[in-house]
Parts: C-alpha cells; structure tokens; sequence
C-alpha cells in the first residue's frame, strides 16, 4: 500500500483497517475532467468514480458516487423528493471538509446519505479522490459502501 500522502480519507481508512492503494498525479487546475484523471492514474475510466454533493427538499444534504464518464440523472435522485440541486461551489469545503476536485465520499466533516452508482456492483475495485486533488484511493467496491453506509442505486442518464 503506496501512502505518500497522508490524507483524513487514508487515516479513516487506516483506522478502520480497510486495505487500498493511493495513485498520485499532476493536477490541472482548470480541467478536473475524470477522463484526464483516468489517463494520469493508469486506470480504466470505468473504474474511476467522482462524489457529488446534492442539496434535497427532504434530505439537506446527500452524496452521490457515479462514473466520471457518466452524468447524475438529477430526476433518477430526485425519487421521492420533490427536487435535487447541487450544492453551490462555495459551500462544499465548509459542509465537507474537501474542495472542488478533491472531494471523496470517504470522511466528510459529517455522515450523510450515500448513494454509489450501482454500475459499481460489477466491479472488484473502484477509484474515488483520495480527499485533496492529486490523489486517488483506490479501494473495493464492498469496502467502499461499508465505511461511507451507502446504497446502490441507479443514478445516471442512459
């Protein structure tokens, strides 16, 4: 296990004895595009995954874990809520301790409701940030969804 950066989400990790791996890479500060991650960690696209922040009417706040190569199908979250918005920029490293393009489903300032893209039950291992630009973790997808207490759900178009 390759720890060159020691961030919260690698000591949660560590704290909870879960294994995973750490890919560094140079950050672009004006293209946070999943794709370009992909190419710059070696991984397949298909195994990279970014966390979205959502703002609902019934639930304040909610996390969601998808694809990078796919878009949140705001309708497909919005089941049973009235509506879904994202969270404003300026609010994300207030309410989780992370900033744009470096924000991992993995400990946030609080616990909230956390959905991860139920394409992931097909895959052994998944990549999310590493919880600072730069970084990914790499983890299982089972272990993933134990330490966040998330559930699968559809939440992409197409």
């Amino acid at each position: 296990m390759a720890k060159a950066i020691k961030t919260n989400v690698l000591r949660h990790l560590d704290a909870l004895k879960i294994p995973y791996e750490t890919r560094e890479y140079t950050v672009d500060d004006d293209n946070f595009d999943g794709k370009l991650v992909a190419e710059k960690v070696d991984l397949p696209a298909e195994m990279i995954y970014k966390t979205l922040v959502l703002v609902g009417d019934t639930l304040p706040h909610l996390v969601c874990v998808i694809p990078v190569e796919l878009e949140l199908d705001l309708k497909a979250v919005a089941r049973g809520c009235k509506s879904v918005h994202m969270l404003p920029q300026k609010d994300l490293l207030p309410l989780t301790g992370y900033l744009r393009g470096g924000c991992s489903p993995i400990g946030m300032k609080k616990a909230f409701p956390t959905f991860v893209d139920s394409a992931a039950q097909h895959l052994e291992r998944v990549s999310v940030s590493a919880g600072v630009r730069g970084c990914q973790v790499i983890l299982a997808v089972d272990a993933l969804v134990a330490c966040t207490k998330a559930k699968f759900a559809d939440l992409c178009r197409g």
